[in-house]
């Protein structure tokens, strides 16, 4: 524990690395508050109806002027404010707002918050982090909304005066991007995760920041001196003079240790005994893509494509899937974009796909066997991935959740047809497009050698791999604590699918937690994989440890690990490696180094 005291310190989640220190400045950020009453006639109805479109339209004019204002300085995030344009008329809120005032008789501030909090049990069941945390995007268009039906105008961000931590319940990207940079030491929430947009954009902006802390809006008054840890996920209220200094030259030596590992971000991954590790980033907006190439990931070894599905009635048509995966193909180029194809469950496809119901989604149709069952949809998906390939020719093709050769058959049959339809019809495809597959459930893993032999590469899934594995619900508060990445059984399928591809002379790269925890890249290189992939933040520092590191030490390693006989002893020998042989890379990091054993009050 570090030295001194506060009056508070509360724990959140470290979505922007870095230390601030400074006064805070509350944003009122209340929900809007409402009246609730009945129409009285059929005409009031309408009258209401032509109310709600009134304040709908201006909140589009409002978006529109934000994107026009910040277009210059932010072009990469214009895509958000897009989409909330677009969500303004979803059919989650504005025709289930508009079926609601018909219907019940109610006025529109009633019916759009009924429409919201409908929407949020849709999401409330979806088991992808990512995907779930996309209701925020859906309350910040309504609140939008309910601004202008009710004519409460909240205070903004974009007049502060001097350089302060900002404190808020929490802030939509639109508020996020009207941020003064220069003004702005850091961000802290009550609500928010990892992957909401809000988030997303701190993380481009270098602004430490810290989310999901519950209270800290009603904890801190404005102008109290405040301490914001984005790395450990704290926030410092009131700090004493010992407490203080103790952060002041935490702040110096993280800033130092973060400013080496950026100047060599750019180096490729190579150890010290000259083995080379493709270090490449997952993404899943095109927003993302300044932070890959800025943090020296090599290429995207997974693209997400889902985002384009959600929230609207009729999937993205071929030319919009088109023109999102070119751009970023085009932006990362010469390096590689594995772009994976529909991974979405019955449980997230928009429109007629939810009525089918799933009582158990993560077992149900999902990913590619509603994709095989509704092949249109996929046939859309790969003629857009084709005909970017045929132009950039840095595009590669992977189906997820592949169980076998019937599935993998079945895909490269359609993924086949579509090629030859687009030949026929004088369209280039790329002759030399790669197509892989995910290994993410134990039945690929089983039978990894046969896979191996019908495709070009292997990505290793461990987030997927490991609920399957040990049959954990990973967002079931219940037994989320049983989600081990480093359980033997998951290191054990790591290896075998690492082997058999290495057999078949095919590359195999590793995505998920495991890929993105320096922790584990000592052993993760004992694997001799190709390629690892993770979040774009994570990749300077497990370059740095790997550059560190030696292959021959590695594999010693992990030949110890893969004899022990717990996920907790795993652990324990990461940690203890950690600190004898990386401890430069280690000590500053609190999370980290409170995983490791403690004798006499010093990690061991």
């Amino acid at each position: 524990m570090p030295p001194g005291n506060a009056r508070m310190i509360l724990k959140g989640i470290g979505v922007s690395p870095g230390v601030a220190i400074g006064k805070a400045f509350r944003v009122d950020r209340d929900r809007v508050s409402l009246v609730y009453y009945y129409l009285p006639s059929p005409a009031h109805t309408e009258k209401e109806k032509t109310r709600f479109d009134a304040a709908v339209d201006k909140a589009e004019a409002d978006l529109k002027a934000i994107k026009s204002k910040i277009a210059g300085e932010f072009p990469e995030h214009s895509f958000i404010l897009d989409t909330h344009i677009y969500m303004l008329r979803d059919r989650m809120l504005y025709n289930e707002t508009i079926r609601l005032i018909e219907e019940q008789g109610i006025n529109a501030e009633w019916a759009l918050r009924q429409a919201v909090e409908n929407a949020q049990l849709i999401f409330a069941k979806i088991e992808d982090e990512y995907i779930r945390s996309r209701i925020s995007d859906v309350d910040y268009v309504a609140e939008r909304v309910l601004e202008n039906l009710t004519g409460q105008n909240r205070r903004s961000v974009a007049g502060i005066k001097e350089r302060v931590i900002i404190v808020a319940q929490d802030l939509s990207p639109a508020d996020t991007l009207q941020l003064q940079v220069e003004k702005t030491l850091g961000f802290v929430t009550d609500m928010g995760g990892k992957t909401s947009h809000t988030a997303i954009i701190t993380r481009s902006l270098d602004i430490p920041a810290v989310v999901g802390l519950e209270n800290v809006y009603q904890a801190v008054r404005s102008g109290e001196l405040i301490v914001v840890d984005g790395y450990a996920g704290k926030v410092i209220i009131d700090p004493d003079e010992e407490l203080l200094n103790y952060y002041y030259e935490r702040q110096y030596q993280l800033e130092n240790y973060r400013k080496e590992v950026a100047r060599c971000a750019e180096l490729p991954a190579e150890t010290e005994d000259g083995y080379t590790i493709k270090i490449q980033a997952n993404i899943e907006l095109l927003e993302e893509v300044v932070a890959v190439i800025d943090n020296g990931a090599e290429g995207v070894g997974l693209y997400r494509t889902e985002y384009l599905y959600l929230n609207m009635d009729t999937p993205p048509d071929e030319e919009t899937l088109f023109w999102d995966y070119r751009e970023v193909a085009e932006i990362i180029y010469p390096e590689m974009v594995t772009i994976r194809t529909l991974d979405l469950g019955a449980d997230k496809i928009p429109s007629r796909m939810r009525e089918w119901g799933e009582t158990n989604p993560a077992l149900g149709l999902r990913s590619i066997r509603l994709c095989l069952q509704e092949d249109e949809l996929f046939r859309t998906q790969l003629r857009a991935i084709l005909r970017v390939s045929g132009i950039t020719k840095n595009v590669r093709i992977m189906f997820p959740m592949i169980s076998g050769l019937g599935e993998l058959h079945a895909a490269k049959d359609i993924l086949n047809q579509v090629k030859q339809s687009l030949i026929q019809e004088s369209i280039e495809v790329d002759p030399d497009l790669q197509v892989g597959i995910m290994i993410e459930v134990p039945a690929a893993v089983a039978v990894a050698d046969l896979l191996a032999n019908e495709v070009d590469f292997f990505s290793i899934g461990t987030n997927d791999l490991v609920q399957y594995a040990l049959a954990i619900d990973r967002v079931n508060e219940n037994v989320a604590h049983l989600y081990e990445p480093l359980h033997p059984a998951i290191l054990r399928m790591v290896k075998q699918a690492a082997d058999a591809g290495r057999f078949a002379g095919i590359p195999v790269s590793l995505c998920g937690e495991l890929a993105a925890e320096p922790l584990y890249a000592p052993i993760l290189l004992g694997f001799e994989l190709d390629s690892l992939s993770m979040n774009p933040m994570a990749v300077p520092r497990v370059k740095k440890i790997i550059r560190n590191a030696n292959l021959e030490e590695s594999k010693e390693h992990l030949k110890e690990v893969l004899q022990l006989s717990t996920a907790s002893k795993v652990n324990e020998y990461l940690c203890n490696l950690a600190w004898r042989r990386f401890r430069e890379d280690f000590e500053l990091f609190e999370d980290e180094m409170g995983r490791l054993p403690v004798v006499n009050g010093n990690p061991q």
